[in-house]
């Protein structure tokens, strides 16, 4: 055996030595911090991982028009003229610096490509379904939050939201500001709610905090500024002193500030995110009355899906709970809900059918109010259930066993219903094979398509990262158009049959080889394909 100097033998420790001391201390204080961790830490990460799971799942494309020029508007930062198109379509959309800026942010780290995209669209899922988990876990417990976060994660609202397949709305994966901005302001209401049981410097970190948190959720979406009306009831129901609200109202009033600078110094005026909010609207495509606007959450949640009836059966089940138990917290989810409910009604329609400000029959105006909505049912079963006597639940054994049961029913049947809700899932299939047929096939240099096909296309034309694999021309046409126009078929047509709610190209048309239309490729799901047009007939 070998030998040092000294004669101990090498790979064996001098008696009494402990070489290993160093990796296992570092180890325990590891799993010391592990320990310390609150439960609530950990659970919101495993939600938080889902969501970015849930967005992988079902993995919609980068879609066109709002989202893309939000895109376009991040890119570009600060250089944004409102005036000039495609801004002056949606000046409203590109204002709203809270999803801007935050975008321009991750396309500097991760470039300009699809990662950016899905990270961006990530980052408001992880928002929203995190902060109703802990709005909820605020007010009712772990349970009932992350019944919550599942609730809506498998909900065919936030799973149907691809039109390449059949879309109900745009949430999951889409980059827009509804979800983003419900979940800042769900995690806000959050530290309300927790600061009411904290006193001192605890609490005031604890408001202030919140303050930040809501007057950030304005910068996403400014009509969640109506349930801003409400803070000093929300305080009053948590028995929160009456000052308290300056200690919530200071970070929210230096974020106004904030933002009112940045549109100065952008725009050339401090009020340019309002004023394009107050001037978005006008006369709808739908067919809107006074009584149909009236309706419009009922709308919203039966319209689309039958699963929507379980917000509605949870605002019913709150008003119940509250109406036998006046629990204050349900009363607080009650006063978060009608905030909101009563001017995204009033401005729908029920003012003036002809000018339409919020489309308040859409899901995701509603978003801000879901996670109240499961916390107030959830709630009130809770507090209804407490109240059964003892001896009740002790004989029917409703506590170990029929309310664990009926709960894992419940859930089971749920599920499966929420995943037979969905008839498809193409994901972003399709684009990725044409991604992948552009770069093996660079001799082509144009290619024609509606501009929905056309702005989500550009995202393809780039690899995950946004260098380029194809660089030729895209050129677009409006889809409403009644006709194909003549320039957009001087080059191979990318065509798709709509299959959601989105209309067909002029009128219905789509190539056909009767007319001398050839298909030059088509996706492996049927999704896409690319056509040669025919030999153009000589112009006049």
């Amino acid at each position: 055996m070998a030998q040092t100097t000294s004669g101990e033998t090498v790979g064996r420790s001098p008696r009494g030595a402990r070489p290993h001391a160093p990796s296992r201390g570092r180890a325990a204080r590891l799993a010391g911090r592990v320990r310390r961790t609150r439960r609530v830490v950990w659970l919101a990460l495993l939600v938080a991982a889902s969501a970015v799971l849930a967005q992988w799942v079902i993995m919609p494309p980068p879609l066109y028009f709002d989202p893309y020029y939000v895109w376009l508007a991040a890119r570009d930062w600060p250089d944004i003229p409102l005036t000039q198109w495609p801004f002056d379509e949606v000046p409203h959309q590109v204002t709203r610096i809270g999803l801007v800026l935050p975008a321009r942010l991750v396309q500097e780290v991760l470039g300009p490509g699809q990662a950016a995209y899905f990270t961006v669209a990530a980052l408001g899922g992880i928002a929203f379904f995190t902060g109703t988990y802990l709005v909820v876990r605020s007010l009712f417990g772990d349970v009932a939050g992350l019944a919550s976060a599942a609730i809506l994660l498998v909900h065919p609202f936030f799973t149907m939201t691809n039109p390449f397949g059949h879309e109900i709305t745009w949430s999951t994966g889409v980059m827009l500001p509804d979800m983003p901005g419900a979940g800042l302001f769900a995690i806000g209401m959050a530290g309300l709610v927790v600061a009411s049981r904290r006193t001192g410097r605890a609490q005031t970190r604890m408001l202030l905090a919140a303050g930040v948190l809501l007057g950030a959720s304005f910068l996403i979406r400014e009509f969640l500024a109506f349930l801003f009306l409400a803070i000093p009831a929300y305080l009053a129901l948590l028995r929160i002193p009456w000052r308290r609200n300056i200690t919530v109202g200071a970070p929210m009033l230096a974020i106004l500030v904030f933002n009112f600078v940045h549109n100065q110094l952008v725009w050339g005026s401090p009020l340019a995110g309002l004023v394009s909010a107050a001037e978005h609207g006008g006369q709808s495509r739908d067919y809107v009355t006074r009584e149909l606007a009236a309706r419009s959450f009922l709308r919203a949640m039966h319209d689309w899906n039958p699963l929507g009836l379980i917000f509605t059966a949870a605002l019913a089940l709150t008003i119940v709970g509250w109406a036998v138990t006046r629990d204050r917290r349900l009363a607080l989810v009650l006063v978060w809900f009608f905030t909101l409910a009563v001017p995204l009604t009033v401005f729908s329609g029920v003012l003036d059918p002809n000018d339409i400000k919020l489309r308040a029959w859409l899901q995701r105006y509603w978003f801000a109010v879901l996670p109240a909505l499961l916390a107030g049912g959830s709630g009130s079963l809770i507090l209804m259930f407490r109240m059964l006597p003892a001896g009740w639940v002790s004989r029917l054994r409703l506590k170990t066993v029929a309310v664990p049961v009926l709960a894992v029913a419940l859930g089971g049947w749920y599920a499966v219903a929420a995943v037979r809700a969905v008839p498809d899932l193409p994901r972003d299939k399709a684009w990725n094979e044409l991604r992948g047929y552009l770069g093996d096939h660079r001799g082509i240099t144009l290619i024609c398509a509606d501009r929905r096909l056309a702005q989500t296309l550009t995202f393809y034309t780039r690899d995950m990262w946004g260098d380029r694999v194809w660089r030729g021309e895209i050129r677009d046409w409006p889809h409403y158009m009644p006709q194909v126009p003549r320039n957009a078929m001087e080059g191979p047509m990318l065509y798709t049959r709509w299959r959601g709610m989105e209309s067909q190209i002029a009128g219905g048309w789509r190539p056909s080889p009767a007319e001398g239309w050839t298909l030059m490729w088509r996706s492996s799901d049927g999704i896409l394909q690319l056509w040669n047009p025919p030999p153009l007939p000589p112009g006049p």
